[in-house]
């Protein structure tokens, strides 16, 4: 069975658990935050979304 869960609740579990177990302080994450939505708003932003879905179509195709 495959459960499809979106990027954005996958990268909040990771900055969850890199705070509880890295030493990850919330300020870092709030900078992390912040850069991804000034990135979300730039011209590089299709770059990035072109980027992501094909890693995401390749991680899908992948047979284990």
């Amino acid at each position: 069975m495959v459960l499809p869960i979106s990027a954005a609740v996958l990268l909040l579990i990771i900055v969850v658990v890199l705070m509880r177990r890295s030493g990850l302080k919330g300020w870092h994450a709030f900078a992390c935050t912040l850069l991804g939505f000034y990135l979300a708003s730039s011209s590089i932003a299709p770059s990035i979304k072109t980027v992501t879905t094909s890693v995401a179509g390749m991680l899908t195709g992948l047979k284990l």
